[in-house]
């Protein structure tokens, strides 16, 4: 890149000038004249040599280009240059430190116990965060570690916050007190297991039950006289019917989060993204506005990408029951816990409209159907 320059020269002869330059062995790229002024273009060199023969005509530079424009710019614009890069790698460097870290729950015990398991990790404030990976592998290390006292955990972020969601472990009293009452069944079942440690049981395995059934009696008969009430204690489980009814699409694109994540800036210029480093085929994105103008249509936006997978099916009446069958067993344990038991599944009807397969699953589960009824009405 060539640097040039463009220069009045202002004099009574414009032809004898120009006769100067070409004597000097000065190359001129551009020539315009006018009455006793020239326009020309000259590289660097040449207006070395301009500089060092003597001459009566006046001469300034009006204008660059090439490589003398961008020394140019760069030499006016220094300051805010080292100031932007700079403000770019501050806010970077901040939106990558934990400023906060708020663990939700009433028992203080419990908040300790994660605080101090969160610090031996690396998480806590005015530290650096972790990957999406590393944070998942820290949930499940304090959930191994702390399995007595603690269910469930999830470290949500939130700008550079991280809220911790806990959950403590129930944990089972030997000697449990409560007034006289019933285990009944919670909804219509067969029964497939009854574990009574309190009270008597008035029903037997496999039989059929309504909601409200009486399962285990809190009381205690002497013969056909009811001799005392008690605090029926225990579980049963049955076996419970449901139905599920889907619409799988003839075409179907899932996209899945892999958990790789990368930060990156783009340029947002009169509504189209530009993004200023190399990023993943396909992803997701959020993104923070670092600079920008009311006036002019650009601002830089700072972006964190998560990298995603992509997957395509095509569904027809033939092989679309093994999806739905996983569909209908994952909504069901959505509704009723990850650790439901699936006795038997399969697929009643199926038949497609346009561009959408209407199926219905019919879902058998062992299911914890354990309710309570307090018992006031009849006395001893």
């Amino acid at each position: 890149m060539i640097s040039k320059y463009k220069i009045i020269v202002e004099g009574k002869n414009p032809d004898y000038f120009i006769k100067e330059l070409i004597r000097h062995n000065i190359f001129i790229y551009d020539l315009k004249k006018e009455y006793k002024k020239l326009t020309i273009v000259i590289s660097e060199d040449g207006l070395n040599k301009l500089k060092e023969f003597k001459t009566s005509y006046k001469y300034y530079i009006i204008d660059s280009y090439g490589l003398a424009k961008v020394k140019y710019f760069f030499n006016k614009y220094l300051f805010f240059l080292i100031c932007f890069i700079l403000g770019i790698a501050l806010n970077v460097l901040l939106s990558n430190i934990i400023f906060d870290v708020e663990v939700i729950h009433s028992n203080s015990y419990i908040r300790d116990i994660v605080y101090n398991n969160l610090k031996e990790k690396g998480i806590y404030k005015y530290h650096f965060k972790v990957s999406y990976a590393e944070k998942e592998k820290i949930v499940e290390e304090i959930l191994k570690k702390e399995t007595n006292d603690i269910e469930w955990l999830e470290i949500e972020e939130i700008g550079t916050k991280y809220i911790v969601k806990v959950e403590q472990r129930k944990k089972n009293n030997d000697v449990e007190t409560c007034p006289p009452r019933n285990i009944v069944a919670k909804k219509d079942a067969r029964l497939l297991e009854i574990q009574a440690s309190a009270g008597e049981v008035v029903k037997k395995k496999d039989d059929y039950v309504k909601k409200g059934d009486i399962v285990i009696s809190g009381l205690i008969h002497n013969k056909e006289e009811i001799v005392s009430k008690k605090c029926a204690i225990g579980k049963i489980y049955g076996e419970v019917w449901y139905q599920i009814n889907l619409e799988i699409p003839t075409e179907y694109v899932e996209e899945k989060v892999t958990g790789r994540e990368k930060v990156g800036l783009e340029v947002m210029f009169l509504d189209k993204n530009f993004t200023l480093f190399d990023n993943f085929k396909t992803y997701k994105k959020k993104t923070s506005r670092l600079l920008g103008s009311n006036l002019l249509p650009i601002s830089l936006n700072f972006a964190k990408y998560l990298e995603t997978e992509i997957s395509k099916y095509s569904y027809n009446l033939s092989n679309v029951e093994e999806t739905a069958l996983k569909l209908a067993e994952s909504k069901l344990k959505d509704k009723l816990g990850k650790d439901t038991i699936i006795l038997s599944k399969k697929v009643l009807k199926k038949n497609q409209k346009k561009s959408k397969i209407i199926i219905e699953v019919f879902i058998k589960v062992k299911e914890d159907i354990t309710d309570t009824l307090e018992i006031t009405d009849i006395k001893e």
